[in-house]
């Protein structure tokens, strides 16, 4: 059971305002105060401090805020196994390319085991790392960048990192220079997108940025992304497996842009989730 001085730990942490956090937890500001400044006697040392008028974590905090993540998460797992002592049940994340174009078979099968339960959350790879960081989710299954220092993880697929366009595009199926693609229109996932910051990060590395594009439009629904493509609205840069079920859609090639990304399976540290991902994994097709 979690100590009621954590709980306002947490919720200064996710307010980074001693005023908002008071608000929140129903109790009054010196309050909030009193139960940091018991944790910061009790662990010796410096959980919060000012810049300025900012108030910002120390790495003891963020130190402290994984743990505190985890053994919850730990918690609601037993909570959980003592309640139900029967057949397993996953919560789950994965980002957008993930969710909607390939896991569908592995859930299906696991879902054919008679009691499995399962919840799975599809968003972007900053929205699915919050909640795995909250420990709402057993574990995630990612195509964006992350932290190996503050996960772990382990290898899913690989995929390759490609160009979309519509079938019928002058682009489809070639290999042309990066310098060629600038008077295109760019169809780019939302902030927070794995494949966006991919993207970003290969210009950049080329003293480039999206803004070299005739013009860029960003589209956070695939299902829309997919139909704009597929009216040569523009073109876009992906994971090869969302053309692969597509009549509308085929892949290009950037010079360069020879990259095979990794789907990995990411879990809180020491929280035995590694067992739930073993599990799950145990059903692939």
């Amino acid at each position: 059971m979690q100590d009621h001085r954590m709980e306002t730990f947490l919720t200064l942490c996710e307010t980074m305002n001693y005023r908002q956090a008071a608000e929140r937890l129903h109790i009054t500001q010196p309050a909030v105060t009193q139960h940091i400044q018991y944790l910061e006697a009790y662990y010796g040392c410096k959980l919060f401090s000012y810049d300025g008028r900012k108030l910002t974590k120390t790495e003891q905090a963020e130190l402290l805020e994984r743990g505190v993540h985890a053994m919850n998460y730990q918690e609601a797992r037993l909570r959980e196994d003592l309640r139900l002592r029967r057949a397993p049940s996953l919560s789950i994340g994965a980002t957008k390319t993930i969710g909607e174009f390939v896991i569908a078979e592995h859930v299906s099968r696991y879902l054919e085991a008679p009691g499995n339960r399962l919840s799975v959350d599809v968003d972007n790879t900053a929205r699915i790392l919050e909640r795995l960081n909250r420990g709402k989710l057993d574990f995630a299954i990612i195509e964006g960048y992350y932290s190996r220092s503050e996960y772990e993880d382990c290898l899913y697929q690989k995929e390759p990192f490609v160009g979309l366009c519509a079938k019928d595009h002058l682009l489809a199926g070639r290999t042309v220079p990066l310098d060629e693609l600038w008077g295109e229109d760019l169809l780019l996932r939302e902030k927070g997108s794995g494949t966006r910051e991919i993207l970003e990060n290969f210009l950049n590395e080329r003293n480039h940025t999206v803004t070299d594009f005739a013009r860029v439009t960003s589209v956070g629904n695939l299902g829309l992304l997919e139909q704009l493509l597929a009216r040569k609205k523009g073109i876009t840069f992906a994971y090869a497996v969302a053309a692969a079920g597509s009549d509308q859609l085929a892949p290009f090639f950037v010079e360069g842009l020879e990259l095979q990304r990794e789907f990995n399976y990411v879990f809180l540290r020491d929280t035995g989730a590694k067992a739930l991902v073993e599990l799950f994994d145990s059903y692939r097709p």
